[in-house]
C-alpha cells in the first residue's frame, strides 16, 4: 500500500494503515521530523484510546490503553546499543500480543519478531508525505 497525505487528513491515513496491517507490529523508518509521532498519535486514537500521546524519545516506551488492548509506543533514537533494550525487558512488551509501534526499530532489529509491518514515511517537497506499508517482512529482509 502506498498513500500520499498531508497532515490534514493523517486520521484517514492512520485508518487505513490499521485496516491493511497484517500483524500488531508497526515499525516507523523514516527521517527525523517526517511526521512518526504525528501519525502514531492518530494510530493510537484510531485504535480506540483516548490516552495523551507523547513521544518516549526519553522514557523509551509509553504505554496507551483502549477498552480491550494495550498499545506500547517505543522510541529507540537514544538508545546505544541492545543491551539497553533487554535491560527494561523489550522482549515481554515485543512477544505480549499487544500492538507495538516502533520508532527507530533498526537499533532493535535482531530481536523483532520475525513477522512485522514496515512503515516507510518520506517527507515530500510540497510538504506532504508518502507512505509505504510493506505487511509482513521476515526479520531477514528487513533494511
Amino acid at each position: 500500500m502506498e498513500l500520499i497525505y498531508t497532515l490534514d487528513n493523517v486520521d484517514k491515513v492512520a485508518k487505513q494503515l490499521i485496516q491493511n496491517a497484517r500483524t500488531k507490529t508497526l515499525l516507523l523508518y523514516g527521517n527525523m521530523g517526517v511526521g512518526k509521532t504525528t501519525l502514531i498519535k492518530q494510530i493510537v486514537k484510531s485504535l480506540g484510546s483516548a490516552d495523551e500521546v507523547t513521544s518516549p524519545t526519553f522514557s523509551i516506551v509509553n504505554e496507551y490503553h483502549t477498552k480491550s488492548e494495550i498499545i506500547y509506543h517505543f522510541d529507540f533514537y537514544r538508545i546505544n546499543d541492545i543491551e539497553e533494550a533487554y535491560n527494561f525487558g523489550v522482549e515481554e512488551y515485543l512477544y505480549s500480543n499487544n500492538w507495538c509501534i516502533i520508532e527507530w526499530p533498526d537499533k532493535i532489529q535482531s530481536i523483532l519478531p520475525k513477522l512485522v509491518d514496515i512503515i516507510d514515511l518520506v517527507l515530500n517537497s510540497d510538504n506532504s508525505r508518502t507512505l509505504k506499508l510493506n505487511s509482513i517482512k521476515e526479520k531477514n529482509k528487513l533494511k
